[in-house]
């Protein structure tokens, strides 16, 4: 394994394990009010748009790494989802 391919693996454990914390929050008050529905619907699309890049430069860590963070992404987006609907 080169640097080049550890420093990856390195950034995309930082930028993945990033969501945990907001996650456990929404998780343990089970609100999410607090966050930018906007925001978070982007960068959804921009972490999707990874993945799709990912595929096609046949880079699994790309894609593995986006993957799991758009689905702790989406997780926070259901308890975000979930207090628009309750305030509606």
């Amino acid at each position: 394994m080169n640097l080049t391919t550890v420093i990856g693996l390195l950034a995309a454990f930082c930028t993945t394990v990033s969501y945990i914390p907001q996650l456990k929050k929404c998780w343990d008050t089970g609100s999410a009010d607090d966050l930018s529905l906007k925001m978070f619907s982007i960068l959804a699309a921009g972490i999707a748009l990874w993945i799709v890049y990912g595929v096609l430069q046949n880079d699994m860590v790309i894609v593995l790494a986006n993957s799991i963070s758009l689905c702790f992404l989406m997780g926070i987006l259901y308890f975000r989802l979930r207090e628009n609907f309750r305030s509606a």
